[in-house]
């Protein structure tokens, strides 16, 4: 027999524990514990069955684990909030008895604790603080955006703004930015970092009314640790693309409302270099495997100027060309990624290439890695422009998207100071205004060419350009003019989901459906507008051809004849009533030749419009493609609910119920799309409903 297992030993009443407890067994103050738990990333967990793990009490709480909580009872962060709550009780005897002296020595030696170890245990390798870096810079814009209040110290604040200026003069120095949208919330960013996605958002820069229903002291605690993350984060980012870390800061620029140009980039010096910082490949290989210093170059050089013309026209001998061919593979090559010597490619001369071994097609993964990419191309998008921000259009954000993507950027002197140019520069292609055409203005004086090719466009240009990976034609986007539909690029939904921009399949076919059936319901509306005709002549009149299979007894159809009341009928109403006939053929056989071939004799005979018969085809093709569509996707959902009533049949209640609602959820979904897919057919058919017009 086994041993007995006594009750609250095992299981959830042994691996959870209350809020309660917890902080009871810690001896904090309710407070102090949701700092400490936000500091090192505890949070509630959810146990099985919560009256177990409540020793048989279902009221509702909240439940931590019990190694969680033993984990926090170590933690030195915790004797450093128990040494300030002693340091409170000192200071405030020491202010109640006036001893000021005693005092003034208990404020110089304040506990203070550090959050540096907290950030290395919560993220072991520098990659994973990169990936949990958006959260933090979220936070930082939107403390940098608001104002001092009586619950935000000024110093957080000042902190945040230098936190989001550095985070932005890294994005504009590597170009790492690829997705920008204007929402109504504020300005999505995604940049790619390390490898890593990340995205952001940043608040419009309006005067910020601060909440009273919002907890302050967890926003600053979260806030406390995001600084401390950021700062090892931005530290590596930074001395990784050999950087000084902070930038410097020029108070000056900074109070005349610089901005991000406040702040300055400087290069770190390389330790290794024996010229004090500057980083240049001292010495390189040639293909005789003999070293070449920077002394032979320069004297290869003052050779060739002191020869002149006549070593032009003879060519340089085999000792002068040889150094030469070095120099220039050494000034093409960046110094920042240049190779040790021992990993540089070194070309030796081959029964090809004898005379110079270094016009080998030879592919090494250096070069390799230094091809232009897509994401490359992409970051240079308006490097060939130069963009100046009028006075209404957001500068802080113009500006670093057109600087993330190698644009020059120059603004008016009441947006801030720093400006590269002004606005009589002649190398300025665009000019982004936000204003609409005022009529009557005169130019007074001449207006130079340049100026003449300026184009004015709307901020929103420079986001749709940004998104759709090339620079688009400025012309939709001119001043006054209503602009496009600004789409988001970030796909929330996953796969499967609607997106606008993609084409959709059978909108062809779809457009022309409609608007077979739209020209019937007017036919049939045209034929009932004189209401005093006779029932009995309406239906002689909609004789219909129909085709039908052709059969060995198959007969040409008779031509209608008009029967009147008193049975006669003449030539006169024959005509008549063959020029009303209709045509009406059957989607079964419209891919029938010989069946349309006897229709068409038909036709013939009945006088009908060939025009009108060809209308008919149309629309019978377009109803059996229709219909084939449909079988298809009867049959594929046939097949596809038998495999799934199987699959279901192996799955336990819990899992089929998460599967049903996982498939609600995508019905749903499918919906709003077929929706959405509705609404945007409709637009399409009203548009050009309305370019006919």
């Amino acid at each position: 027999m086994g041993q007995l297992i006594k009750k609250g030993k095992q299981g959830p009443s042994k691996n959870y524990i209350t809020r309660k407890k917890a902080i009871r067994k810690l001896q904090l103050t309710l407070n102090d514990f949701r700092r400490l738990c936000i500091l090192k990333g505890i949070v509630p967990r959810e146990p099985p069955s919560r009256k177990k793990a409540n020793h048989g009490n279902s009221k509702a709480t909240s439940f931590y684990y019990i190694k969680d909580i033993n984990y926090l009872a170590h933690e030195p962060v915790l004797q450093k909030l128990r040494q300030h709550k002693t340091f409170m009780k000192k200071l405030t005897k020491a202010l109640g008895r006036s001893e000021w002296s005693r005092a003034k020595g208990l404020e110089e030696n304040r506990p203070v604790y550090k959050l540096d170890h907290i950030v290395k245990e919560r993220y072991p390798t520098f990659i994973d603080a990169v990936r949990d870096i958006d959260d933090a810079l979220c936070l930082v814009f939107l403390g940098a955006n608001l104002t001092s209040h009586e619950y935000i110290p000024k110093e957080g604040l000042e902190d945040c703004a230098r936190l989001a200026a550095e985070w932005q003069l890294f994005v504009m120095h590597t170009r790492a930015l690829r997705k920008v949208f204007l929402s109504i919330k504020g300005i999505y960013y995604q940049a790619e970092v390390a490898g890593q996605t990340i995205t952001w958002v940043v608040p419009y820069q309006f005067t910020q009314k601060i909440p009273i229903d919002v907890d302050w002291r967890v926003m600053l605690t979260f806030l406390e640790f995001y600084k401390t993350l950021l700062g090892f984060v931005f530290y590596k980012l930074y001395t990784d693309t050999a950087l000084v870390y902070p930038p410097p800061l020029d108070v000056k620029k900074d109070e005349a409302a610089g901005g991000v140009d406040a702040y300055t980039l400087e290069h770190a010096p390389d330790p290794n270099a024996a010229d004090g910082g500057v980083t240049t490949a001292k010495k390189v290989s040639n293909a005789r495997g003999r070293m070449i210093s920077g002394k032979d170059v320069s004297k290869t050089i003052k050779t060739l100027e002191a020869d002149g013309n006549a070593d032009e026209a003879a060519g340089p001998t085999h000792d002068t060309a040889e150094p030469l061919a070095t120099a220039a593979a050494v000034a093409t090559t960046p110094s920042d990624d240049a190779l040790p010597s021992t990993e540089e490619f070194i070309a030796h001369p081959s029964s090809s290439t004898p005379s110079n071994p270094n016009e080998s097609n030879l592919m090494t993964l250096h070069t390799l890695s230094h091809l232009p990419t897509a994401s490359s191309t992409a970051a240079n998008l308006f490097s060939a422009y130069t963009i100046y921000i009028s006075r209404e259009s957001p500068r802080h954000i113009l500006e670093f998207i057109i600087r993330s993507f190698g644009g020059k950027v120059g603004w008016p002197v009441t947006a801030g100071s720093g400006s590269p140019f002004d606005e009589d520069d002649e190398s300025i292609t665009h000019i982004v205004i936000d204003r609409p055409v005022v009529d009557g203005v005169v130019v007074v004086g001449e207006v130079s060419d340049a100026k003449r090719r300026r184009k004015y466009v709307q901020p929103q240009w420079i986001v749709d350009s940004i998104n759709a990976g090339k620079v688009l034609v400025e012309e939709p986007y001119g001043r006054g003019k209503i602009l496009p539909p600004h789409l988001s690029p970030f796909n929330a939904e996953g796969e499967g989901a609607y997106d606008p921009l993609a084409a959709l399949p059978g909108l062809e076919d779809t457009l022309e459906e409609q608007a077979a059936a739209d020209e019937e319901d007017e036919v049939e509306d045209v034929s009932d507008v004189d209401e005093g005709e006779d029932e009995e002549m309406e239906e002689d009149e909609e004789e219909d051809i129909v085709i039908a299979p052709p059969t060995k007894k198959a007969k040409a159809p008779s031509p209608p004849s008009r029967v009147s009341p008193s049975k006669k009928s003449t030539k006169s109403d024959q005509k008549e009533a063959n020029k009303k006939a209709k045509v009406r053929i059957d989607a079964k056989h419209a891919a029938n030749e010989d069946a349309i071939r006897k229709a068409e004799l038909a036709a013939e005979r009945l006088g009908i419009d060939p025009a009108e018969f060809d209308d008919a085809i149309k629309k019978a093709a377009l109803k059996s493609r229709k219909d084939e569509r449909q079988k298809e996707v009867v049959v594929k959902n046939g097949e596809g609910a038998s495999e799934e009533n199987m699959a279901k049949m192996l799955l336990n209640n819990k899992k089929r119920k998460l599967y049903a609602r996982m498939k609600t959820v995508q019905a749903r979904k499918g919906s709003e799309k077929q929706l959405l897919e509705q609404k945007k057919i409709a637009l399409v058919k009203k548009q050009r409903k309305d370019a006919r017009a």
